[in-house]
């Protein structure tokens, strides 16, 4: 398992030296900068790095397809880049929520990701990619991303633009951001589950040609 484990590794570094894929080390890097500028309380200049690293996001995949830059390192960086990013936004969230009760919601996303990434790495033991993003994989992110910032943004009097005039109107209730919250966690263990037919899947077709090619070696 370990020789399949290093072979698969090495695989991912064939032509990795590509502008995607330092778009998405650039992505990884600033994770934790947009993390403590936000609990330091650097709001604006929290958003700006987000943004930086949001824009770097979106051009990544397109360079990658439009320039044939496609690697087996980005196809496993950009997901891993997206899972630390919502890590750390769910740390901000846990951090300014730390006297709620909401919190222990929040902690199910951290668990929800560690779960996945134990799964990918599992299937890397066994010489196999991480299965791809399924349709509610894609709508649990979106709707992620959108309601946490949105928490972020306007969540309460502790959000961060609760001090600007032009927001006061429409800061959200604690409800609201409750429901926000449950909503995006049941959709991403929405999501957790439909990713659970492909990886057996893989399993199994993996366990299946071992067995073969077992067969055909004692034959």
């Amino acid at each position: 398992m370990r020789d399949v484990l290093k072979d698969n590794v090495g695989d991912l570094f064939d032509n990795w030296n590509t502008i995607p894929n330092w778009l998405s080390f650039f992505r990884i890097a600033m994770i934790p900068v947009f993390t403590v500028l936000f609990i330091k309380d650097y709001y604006i200049a929290a958003f700006i790095v987000m943004i930086v690293a949001a824009v770097t996001d979106l051009f990544d995949g397109k360079i990658a397809r439009k320039y044939n830059m496609v690697s087996n390192l980005g196809k496993i960086l950009d997901p891993v880049a997206d899972k630390l990013s919502q890590m750390a936004i769910v740390i901000i969230l846990i951090v300014k929520f730390w006297n709620d009760g909401i919190k222990y919601v929040l902690f199910l996303f951290i668990v929800k990701e560690l779960l996945m990434i134990c799964g990918g790495l599992l299937l890397l033991s066994k010489g196999l990619r991480p299965v791809a993003a399924e349709m509610w994989g894609k709508i649990a992110t979106t709707v992620f991303y959108v309601f946490m910032i949105a928490i972020i943004a306007i969540g309460g009097e502790g959000s961060a633009l609760a001090g600007v005039a032009a927001f006061q109107s429409i800061i959200l209730s604690q409800t609201i951001v409750n429901i926000m919250v449950i909503i995006a966690a049941i959709l991403t263990f929405v999501s957790l589950f439909s990713y659970v037919p492909g990886f057996v899947k893989q399993v199994k077709e993996n366990k299946n040609k071992q067995l073969g090619e077992i067969t055909d070696n004692e034959e």
